[in-house]
């Protein structure tokens, strides 16, 4: 049954000029300026101290190591608040009373009292440093500006090509900020691009007639612990002015938690699924991964591993696969997984692309 995606139009309705762009290339650019401002140590938690502002105009938080003063953002303030257990809005409500000196005292005590632990922060330096965020030492963070180079040699810069902003009711518009699906904030990333030339016949669309839907998928990921990075895939009719998806089919999703492990992760299960979404129009990702997992390799694995790919490259991702996994490959996934591992030391992008679109390429045996 045919459904109507409000994901992106929530977005398009919310979100403030400064956080809409018009390319992928612009959304890299501005996340790998920001990466380049921003340090992610890993400290004590007792490293830590919250001061009220000269005349009591607010709070900030002073890493005691690196004696930094830090300016917390309002999402910053609340993962702070948690971790000591101090609810958020009231210390808020103490600092919007002029009453800060009070508000960090009892955040201090919170920090003071509590068993010492490892806490990762987060601190971006812009000509002030603001605080992003307060997250656990093993905060799988995976980088916009990495999504973004993994999109860009695949998907092209978002608004040429097949792959880009969506049109209004089908047809091509000027990408603008207006009606852009390319949205990014301090704290998360939205993406939405779609094939709208390349349309998959669906027989039975509607009652006894066939139809052509178009192909789309939303990506998201924060790097400051807000939401996980999810992928979600879907066909669909078109697209109205205000960014609703009408007429959406075979709505699916892979969603990845910022464990320690979220990185490769990333690389390892996302990245061959979406060469696969971009090369094969009718294929279920999630469905063709899960197959992937169950379907064990029936011949000797060397000798079906220096087939697809060489006997030394073979030997090599195996080794790979072996050592991040703790076992040997023995399924199709794991192949897959074993060639998106083995890609990540391979310097030239080209090179790396052409690996990853070949290992992804297998899941279409799964599905």
């Amino acid at each position: 049954m045919s459904q109507t995606l409000t994901q992106c139009h929530h977005q398009w309705a919310t979100r403030p000029d400064d956080e809409r762009f018009v390319s992928l290339p612009a959304m890299r650019d501005h996340f790998q300026a920001r990466r380049d401002r921003t340090k992610t140590p890993v400290i004590s938690s007792r490293g830590l101290i919250v001061q009220a502002v000269q005349d009591n105009q607010g709070l900030v938080v002073l890493d005691k190591k690196a004696d930094v003063q830090m300016e917390p953002t309002n999402w910053a303030f609340g993962q702070l608040c948690q971790l000591n257990e101090t609810p958020a809005g009231y210390m808020r409500e103490l600092g919007n009373k002029r009453a800060a000196p009070l508000a960090a005292a009892c955040l201090n005590v919170g920090i003071m009292t509590r068993g010492v632990e490892e806490v990762g922060i987060m601190r971006y330096e812009n000509g002030k440093t603001e605080l992003e965020c307060v997250t656990g030492p093993n905060y799988g963070r995976v980088w916009q500006n990495d999504v973004l180079d993994t999109l860009i040699p695949r998907f092209g810069d978002g608004v040429t090509g097949t792959w880009k902003v969506p049109g209004e009711f089908g047809r091509d518009v000027r990408v603008t900020k207006a009606n852009t699906t390319l949205y990014a904030g301090d704290r998360d990333m939205f993406i939405f691009l779609a094939d709208e030339k390349n349309r998959v016949e669906f027989q039975g669309r509607r009652p006894g007639v066939p139809g052509q839907l178009a192909r789309g998928f939303f990506l998201q990921n924060s790097m400051h612990g807000k939401s996980t990075l999810k992928l979600s895939t879907f066909y669909f009719d078109y697209v109205c002015c205000n960014r609703f998806v009408w007429g959406a089919e075979g709505f699916q999703e892979i969603a990845i938690r910022h464990t320690s492990g979220a990185p490769d992760r990333w690389l390892d299960e996302v990245t061959p699924a979406l060469e696969v979404y971009r090369n094969t129009p009718t294929t279920n990702i999630v469905n063709a991964i899960e197959n992937a997992r169950k379907a064990k390799i029936t011949q000797d694995v060397d000798d079906y591993m220096a087939k697809l790919f060489g006997k030394n490259i073979g030997a090599a991702m195996q080794a790979v696969h072996v050592t991040e996994e703790q076992r040997p490959v023995e399924t199709l996934w794991d192949v897959v997984t074993a060639a998106t591992a083995y890609a990540k030391g391979i310097q030239w992008q080209d090179k790396r692309v052409e690996l990853e679109t070949k290992a992804g390429s297998l899941l279409t045996l799964a599905s």
